[in-house]
């Protein structure tokens, strides 16, 4: 377990999406950020974010720059992992409907662009009862939707539309953009479980 006065590493892959948005929400909750896009770059990290973007666009992408199998390989380790949008996608171990590269290890199935077209982007207030009885507000573009979880899956955040935010173990994964608001409470959620996952 690492100690509370080390300064967290956290990666965050610098495929696609908001890089510098998760890296100011990191470093506002305290820790230390580098941006992620080669396999040697994987083992000076304690924990990595995977951004949003086109899921199956970075997991092609992780495939030609020799990325997947060694992210693969740290997910299975246990190496804490946060997936926002098309990160949450990357992680689940089921994409309905479709085949493409993904890392897995998160037991949901995910309904991809489940919401509709980018114009049909929209924004709600979330209650995540283990950050605080203030709202989150959670942004959505072109977000994907978790349509099963497995027993081993906390669902920390739910829909009437089902989770949007949900953690197994060392993994956690937001349907949403936690990123696009000044609210830094997931990315601190999500550094407190890389101290205790």
């Amino acid at each position: 377990m690492l100690t509370h006065a080390k300064q967290l590493v956290i990666g965050v892959l610098g495929m696609q999406g908001d890089v510098h948005a998760h890296q100011r929400a990191l470093e506002a909750a305290g820790a230390r950020t580098v941006i992620v896009r080669e396999p040697d770059e994987l083992t000076q990290v304690d924990g990595l974010v995977l951004p949003g973007g086109e899921s199956t666009t970075i997991g092609m992408l992780l495939e030609r720059f020799g990325l997947m199998e060694p992210l693969r390989r740290r997910a299975v380790e246990g190496l804490p992992i946060f997936g926002t949008c098309a990160g949450v996608i990357l992680l689940a171990d089921d994409i309905a409907g479709s085949p493409q590269p993904r890392i897995g290890g998160l037991d949901v199935t995910v309904v991809r662009n489940a919401y509709g077209r980018q114009v049909d982007s929209f924004e709600r207030e979330l209650t995540v009862p283990s950050l605080g009885a203030a709202p989150l507000r959670g942004v959505f573009i072109r977000a994907p939707r978790i349509h099963r979880v497995g027993r081993a899956v906390e669902v920390l955040s739910e829909t009437d539309a089902g989770p949007v935010l949900v953690r197994q173990g060392p993994l956690l994964g937001a349907t949403f953009h936690p990123e696009l608001t000044p609210d830094s409470r997931v990315h601190a959620a999500f550094l407190a479980l890389v101290r205790d996952p």
